[in-house]
């Protein structure tokens, strides 16, 4: 069965001023359009890839044609991205135990945040910054390129939570070369809610 592009989970203009109208248009509907369509191309053209939902090919990445890494990366993160930030009047905050899991494993919450903005600013290149649950600790990572740390050959692993988009597409029109400023943005369209979810799953 062919991977879909989910629609946004909010209107195209929803996360002004943080995230443009144009920007979030150019991005969901163009870029991850793309990743989604040459996952299917790809996925089509491999046998072993076939039927299997992203994380059972997550699962065995390493194995797969490069091009299954690079677009199923594309795709699966953008849909984990979009799903993790909202409107801020509907964001809430960190639940009582997500709170403290930041304050015991991260410093508490102003450090987590200036950990997370340095893992996105000083990602080279294109990449994503990602707060991860690993051996029951939280941790940020950097990853490069549409690589995640469900893959079997990340180097860190571990269930994502959070992540911010560094690819320039994600910024670029409104930001132009300041990615530490989209970063420290960033924190007022975070969709507590459903990152509490994930953290309670976890």
């Amino acid at each position: 069965m062919a991977f879909t592009l989910p629609p946004l989970p909010y209107a195209y203009d929803a996360l002004e001023p943080v995230i443009d109208k144009e920007t979030l248009h150019i991005h969901h509907d163009k870029h991850h359009q793309a990743y989604t369509d040459n996952l299917n191309k790809a996925v089509d053209a491999e046998p072993k890839a076939q039927g299997k939902s992203m994380e059972e090919l997550f699962a065995i990445t390493s194995s797969l044609p490069k091009a299954i890494r690079n677009h199923g990366g594309g795709y699966w993160n953008h849909n984990f991205y979009w799903d993790g930030m909202a409107p801020t009047a509907d964001a809430g905050a960190p639940s009582a135990g997500l709170a403290a899991a930041i304050d015991r494993d991260l410093g508490g919450m102003d450090a987590f945040k200036a950990a997370f903005e340095s893992a996105g600013a000083t990602q080279f290149g294109s990449g994503w910054a990602w707060l991860i649950v690993q051996d029951g600790k939280l941790k940020i990572i950097n990853t490069p390129n549409q690589d995640n740390s469900l893959m079997d050959l990340a180097p860190e692993k571990g269930t994502p939570l959070l992540v911010n988009d560094v690819w320039e597409h994600a910024y670029y029109l409104k930001y132009q070369n300041r990615r530490p400023e989209f970063l420290k943005a960033f924190w007022t369209v975070v969709n507590w809610n459903r990152v509490n979810a994930r953290f309670a799953a976890a």
